[in-house]
């Protein structure tokens, strides 16, 4: 028998969006409950999110600010994208179950919300919204208004990965767990505990009653009455599980906290839980930096992308996880390698026309140090600099000025949705490349995390490999094998996904 340490009612697995609303949810509901991250910060990859949006259709701060949209429409639209890669009721489930949590969370002083209009990322689809009122986002928060939390939040990337001072306001994903530590903190049935490590689940007759943690190299075992919640995030740092699981790209390349080891996947997968879409993530374009990684970028304000043969091969301008899956797929088949180059010349200078790099550029002669930026007077110039024909290159530049000049991208159709336009005031997103000097910029892919995981119910319990749930043990966000299969049907689905199915397995453990 386990000799436990302490007990609660609900043991939650990492601090994310998904792992402080569950924490949340459960001690606002009475129940006792100790959420471990094994790391030193909150946030896991929510905080480092520039936006921390939720993909919620028809919320209340959507419908203050005046949406016409129906739920009938966004299950439309979720359904036409997604198919049948996922189970209907777990569509459903994300699709009805934001509005209602956005509900209950705003009856809080500390968790407020508001609209930041963010197209879908499918804008033929049927009952896309073009105008982006499906998207909120948490409301900025004074660092000062925390007391001292905001030092435990996780990010900015900046701050990480470069070493800058921490800004004086928490936004973003930031903004979101700043929020809800302070929630937390007015419960004293919440433990919050930083670097504590899920090892493994304890079962006992068949049901999960409980984990064991480590700490400082000393292992504890926590009961957990009503369940255990695992939103721990996915394993995009742990380069052996990205091969075990063919996941693309490497562990240097992911916008995901370094903890995001896959040790809850696995702790899972050891008590029976099955699995899906394990080779899957949110993708990216990657810009690649000095340091040799490769960060989510997006934000285009000219360039072309080309590849090894010096062509064009993929809309700039596309959602960035339908991008990186094109970019993806001809890496796969030999069409395309790595790195492939924006080409861009001289209207904004010598700096790359990208405006939301996510991790701030340095200074740019280290980038040419590291051969990553070049620049030539003559395009056979800068072709000869970064490897590709020179006819081709000239060709493709000739051809995309041309149809600059005619307003359309007849080869990929760069600005035919809506997201294309969304950072050019709702023009096409297509600008000449004729000043010169002329440039071009490294790239490779990114991604936001895997979100292959363990198959769940609509209630968040994880399921075995014969389809029936495993008592007390329930999976959210990256953890869990995501309702939105495949594709990434707009943003703030991660949150969202992580956020609304703590919830759930929360309310499912009252309701036991």
């Amino acid at each position: 028998m386990t000799q436990w340490t302490e007990e609660c009612d609900v043991l939650v697995v990492g601090s994310g969006g998904g792992g402080v609303t569950g924490a949340y949810t459960a001690a606002r509901e009475g129940l006792s409950v100790v959420l471990v991250e094994a790391s030193d910060k909150f946030g896991g990859t929510t905080a480092y999110s520039g936006g921390g949006g939720v993909w919620f259709p028809c919320n209340p701060v959507l419908k203050r600010a005046g949406t016409d949209d129906t739920v009938d429409d966004a299950l439309e639209y979720y359904h036409s994208v997604v198919g049948d890669r996922t189970p209907r009721e777990l569509q459903d489930a994300y699709v009805r179950g934001g509005a209602p949590l956005i509900e209950y969370l705003e009856a809080d002083e500390h968790l407020k919300f508001e609209m930041l209009p963010w197209p879908d990322y499918f804008g033929k689809a049927p009952k896309a919204r073009l105008d982006g009122q499906r998207h909120t986002m948490p409301t900025p928060l004074p660092a000062s208004a925390t007391g001292d939390l905001h030092e435990l939040v996780r990010g900015p990337l900046d701050f990480d990965r470069l070493g800058a001072p921490l800004p004086d306001y928490l936004i973003g994903g930031r903004a979101l767990i700043g929020r809800f530590l302070m929630a937390i903190g007015k419960y004293p049935n919440a433990a919050l505990r930083l670097n504590t490590a899920l090892v493994e689940l304890v079962v006992e007759d068949g049901a999960v009653v409980g984990g064991i943690v480590e700490r400082d190299g000393e292992r504890t075992a926590i009961r957990a009455r009503k369940g255990v919640v695992l939103a721990a995030g996915g394993f995009e740092q742990n380069d052996e599980l990205r091969q075990k699981y063919g996941v693309p790209g490497q562990a240097r390349d992911t916008m995901g906290p370094w903890a995001n080891l896959g040790r809850a996947h696995e702790a899972g997968i050891a008590v029976g839980a099955d699995t899906d879409l394990m080779g899957e993530a949110w993708w990216s374009p990657g810009m690649t930096h000095p340091d040799g990684s490769s960060a989510f970028a997006l934000w285009f304000t000219g360039g072309i992308f080309v590849n090894q043969d010096g062509k064009r091969f993929v809309n700039e301008s596309a959602p960035y996880d339908r991008l990186g899956r094109d970019v993806i797929r001809q890496l796969e088949d030999g069409s395309a390698t790595l790195p492939y180059w924006m080409v861009y010349d001289h209207k904004e200078g010598e700096v790359p026309p990208v405006k939301a790099t996510n991790v701030t550029m340095v200074e740019t002669e280290k980038y040419v140090e590291a051969g990553l930026w070049h620049t030539a007077d003559t395009l056979p110039e800068l072709a000869a600099k970064i490897g590709v024909p020179a006819e081709n290159l000239i060709a493709t530049v000739a051809r995309f000025n041309e149809m600059v000049a005619r307003g359309v991208d007849e080869d990929f159709g760069r600005g035919d949705e809506a997201y294309d336009r969304a950072f050019s005031n709702g023009e096409p997103p297509l600008v000449t490349i004729d000043q010169g000097p002329f440039h071009a910029a490294a790239f490779g892919i990114s991604d936001l995390g895997t979100k292959g995981g363990l198959r769940t119910d609509a209630a968040a319990r994880v399921l075995d490999t014969s389809g029936s749930p495993i008592v007390g043990l329930y999976a959210a966000g990256n953890t869990m094998a995501a309702p939105s299969g495949t594709v990434y049907p707009g943003g703030g689905n991660p949150i969202g996904t992580s956020m609304l199915f703590s919830h759930l397995a929360v309310l499912d453990m009252l309701g036991r």
